[in-house]
């Protein structure tokens, strides 16, 4: 190439560099804003809430595995919204966008309510720019501000209740088909404690799955299995023959299954909820 000719070249090159703008950062600040008030304002609708998510984001709420993917999260997030009264409201206290223009996070402080209590808390949210221009959450992290109370013990109450006097019935929509279970004391269904007595038919099982709150599962008759973790491994299960008893944390994934017909008893605050690891896994969400 001669040396007009490169410089020729060179000289198109720069004016091309030199057309191209630099990204306007407050103006996609202005943007990313309008669209976080568009999803706060969906928050009542899971659906919608979940399209703000890109397809690949994360979800760390307090006290449970991250769930990834906007699907997943869609499904964890339709369990909270179904709280009655519920709402959820945030403030934007700091906005950063970076100098690409593609890339952003938020923080602030966010209320949560519903009829049964609600929380107040802090929240990082970050964002990215997809192919089609729109910007969606990649990550999305928040925790309270105070750990709630747990609700205070029933006081004053005598139970006596024979065998004979336990009404059955069949198991939440979200447990397997085929569970029954009987109400000793308390009401699952509320913020309190609570005793219900279960009976399993042999093979019944239960897919990796979590609590919000404590549980105590003493078999009565039979041998019921329990395994940890977020996968099913029926190998790593530990059989509890009558009389074992089983401590599950709030919050730590389990798995279980009855090795035979199984009766158990469960000690438990409500509301009694099934958060499956994978939301296939949930019988009250089959088509």
């Amino acid at each position: 190439m001669s040396t007009r000719n490169w410089i020729s070249a060179a000289a198109i090159l720069f004016s091309a560099v030199g057309c191209m703008r630099a990204p306007d950062v407050e103006q996609e600040r202005t943007a990313l804003l309008a669209v976080d008030q568009e999803w706060m304002q969906s928050a009542r609708d899971a659906e919608k809430f979940a399209s703000f998510y890109a397809p690949d984001a994360s979800f760390y709420a307090p006290g449970m595995p991250v769930v990834k993917g906007r699907e997943a999260i869609r499904e964890t997030f339709k369990q909270v919204a179904s709280a009655p009264g519920f709402d959820l409201k945030w403030t934007v206290r700091r906005s950063e966008v970076g100098a690409a223009g593609d890339v952003a996070y938020l923080t602030g402080n966010y209320e949560l309510t519903a009829t049964d209590g609600g929380e107040k808390g802090k929240y990082v949210t970050v964002w990215r720019k997809q192919a089609d221009g729109a910007w969606r959450v990649v990550e999305d992290i928040f925790n309270p501000d105070e750990t709630p109370a747990p609700p205070e013990p029933l006081a004053g109450q005598h139970t006596l209740l024979a065998p004979d006097k336990l009404v059955w019935g069949d198991g939440p929509p979200n447990m397997p088909p085929g569970a029954k279970l009987a109400v000793v004391s308390g009401d699952p269904s509320k913020p309190e404690p609570f005793v219900v007595r279960g009976q399993l038919p042999a093979g019944y099982t239960i897919a990796p799955h979590w609590h919000p709150t404590d549980e105590n599962v003493t078999v009565l008759a039979g041998t019921f299995a329990f395994g940890m973790g977020e996968t099913l491994d029926k190998a790593a299960m530990q059989d509890l023959p009558a009389g074992g008893f089983a401590l599950m944390p709030a919050r730590m994934p389990h798995y279980a299954m009855a090795k035979t017909a199984v009766t158990l008893q469960i000690h438990a605050v409500g509301p009694l909820v099934f958060n499956y690891v994978n939301p296939a896994d949930d019988p009250s969400r089959a088509k």
